[in-house]
């Protein structure tokens, strides 16, 4: 089995994200003994939500600044979902960068529910096939992709999920993903 304990995928996330769409992910990750580390757009620690109710604060380890002088450190990237979070995120310049140049080098990215709009600012998506949460998929289809009503979907190095429900589905395409571009 190939293995994946020398990888870093980087985690990007604003205030707001969906608690469990990135502990989740990132669990799964760090049993597989791959580093995370968690970017955002200041060094505070970020506000995770559950669903409409505060979570819990996050220590974050790089800036979207820090983090796009060096996008070839990391060996994929992480976009976790929840409105607030995806809404704040696709507006920074910096993390639009930083993802483009992940998805561009053919890194894996991987994306649920909300946070493809992150994807979608960046300018990754046309002629891709993703998911994600339902109310996203017009905005999907107006920037060139193939949107499907699925738990998990694979396109090349995109891996995109719905919510929260399809999280194991997604980790397990994530962790094929990572083996797969590894070998």
């Amino acid at each position: 089995m190939t293995t994946l304990n020398d990888l870093t995928v980087a985690i990007l996330a604003v205030d707001g994200f969906e608690q469990v769409e990135l502990t989740g992910p990132r669990h799964s990750l760090q049993s597989e003994g791959i580093r995370t580390v968690l970017i955002s757009a200041r060094t505070d620690p970020i506000l995770g939500m559950h669903h409409d109710k505060p979570g819990d604060r996050f220590p974050v380890d790089l800036t979207f600044l820090q983090a796009a002088t060096e996008p070839a450190v990391f060996d994929a990237v992480l976009l976790p979902g929840g409105v607030v979070n995806a809404d704040e995120i696709r507006m920074q310049p910096k993390a639009q960068e930083f993802v483009r140049a992940m998805v561009d080098a053919g890194k894996p990215a991987a994306v649920i529910c909300h946070g493809a709009w992150l994807l979608i600012s960046a300018g990754v998506v046309k002629g891709r096939k993703l998911t994600s949460w339902p109310s996203l998929q017009d905005d999907l289809r107006n920037a060139g992709a193939e949107w499907v009503d699925e738990e998990a979907v694979v396109d090349g190095n995109l891996v995109s999920s719905r919510k929260p429900d399809d999280i194991p589905a997604f980790n397990r395409a994530f962790l094929d993903v990572l083996r797969t571009a590894r070998r």
